[in-house]
């Protein structure tokens, strides 16, 4: 059994409690307690990610740092501290496989939803306006999936079940890939750009990967496209983006992530024609905490018998490396 197990949480406690306290001795904290808790842990669950509390509270001393860390989330950017990646002691893992269907699901909403104005349709009902008027189909249309890891691959199958024609963008360019077909190389994206007529962001937040959707991106999309980000806020220049959307270049966005979360109530892209958001939810489901809980005891139980972990995260590279299929 490790020595202690840290739960960090916000708000609601994990479900199952009693099935992990069966397995560790185990201490609850929220971000203000977590200095006064994490020192000398064995492992922390981190029930909360996106947080700076972590960070903060991480112990000076590594022979007190937790040699275990499990965030409950695929994305692990905000534990990408260098306390933290440096110590070669220390495993981080993840949830990689929770979020793929509901995210992919997600997707498919949002572009159903752009494409047959569905807010539109909300916003004449609310003002009992009966105004008929065609909408666009979805068949055929053009999809460029700029990441290919899980979630992205389950972006890919389901919209191609829904007759899109998909391609990815990744580190590695090939034409033989099981979900995309073709993966153009994050170098030579320029053709995919022009003839996308939907670009849907879903990599992890890296150094790589920072800020990537820029200005000259967004330029050499095809006009009238749309962008659609279920990845991180920060892979986005959300000023340029604006820019772009003002200026009518892009028909429209789906954001559910964001530079600052929550957005500032300040924000253009509130109430900018065509934009869509949501408070970072697209991977969530009535049913996500259970799956999370059972990603996790599945580790633990792991990590007390001395078991290779699951979702075992590259911490220079920011994300699960899968050697069996490429990014």
């Amino acid at each position: 059994m490790p020595d202690r197990l840290v739960v960090l949480y916000r708000g609601n406690r994990p479900p199952a409690t009693a099935l992990i306290e069966r397995l560790a001795d185990t201490v609850y904290a929220t971000e203000d307690e977590l200095p006064y808790l994490l020192p000398g842990a064995d492992a922390l669950l981190a029930w909360v990610t996106i947080t700076p509390a972590i960070r903060e509270a991480w112990p000076d001393n590594p022979e007190k740092a937790p040699r275990w860390v499990h965030a409950s989330s695929a994305g692990v950017d905000s534990l990408l501290f260098p306390a933290l990646v440096d110590d070669p002691g220390v495993v981080l893992t993840n949830a990689r496989g929770v979020y793929d269907r509901p995210t992919a699901e997600y997707v498919l909403g949002l572009i159903l939803a752009l494409a047959k104005d569905f807010p539109g349709t909300w916003e004449h009902q609310r003002r009992r306006e009966w105004r008929p008027r065609p909408s666009e189909g979805i068949t055929g249309r053009r999809v460029l999936v700029w990441g290919t890891g899980p979630i992205g691959r389950a972006i890919a199958r389901l919209l191609r079940a829904a007759g899109m024609r998909v391609c990815g963008a990744g580190r590695k360019a090939r034409t033989d890939d099981p979900d995309f077909g073709t993966v153009h190389g994050s170098t030579a994206l320029s053709a995919a750009l022009t003839e996308a007529d939907y670009v849907v962001l879903a990599a992890p937040l890296t150094e790589d990967t920072r800020g990537m959707v820029d200005a000259s991106v967004l330029a050499a999309m095809k006009p009238g496209a749309r962008l659609i980000n279920v990845g991180r806020g920060g892979l986005v220049d959300e000023e340029a983006l604006i820019d772009h959307l003002a200026a009518g270049r892009l028909a429209g966005a789906a954001l559910d992530v964001f530079g600052q979360e929550p957005l500032p109530a300040r924000s253009p892209l509130w109430d900018m024609p065509g934009v869509m958001i949501s408070p970072h939810t697209a991977g969530e489901t009535t049913s996500e905490r259970e799956a999370l809980v059972e990603v996790f005891l599945d580790n633990l139980t792991r990590h007390i018998e001395g078991r290779p972990l699951r979702n075992v995260v590259d911490k220079r590279r920011g994300y699960v490396v899968d050697e069996t299929r490429p990014v």
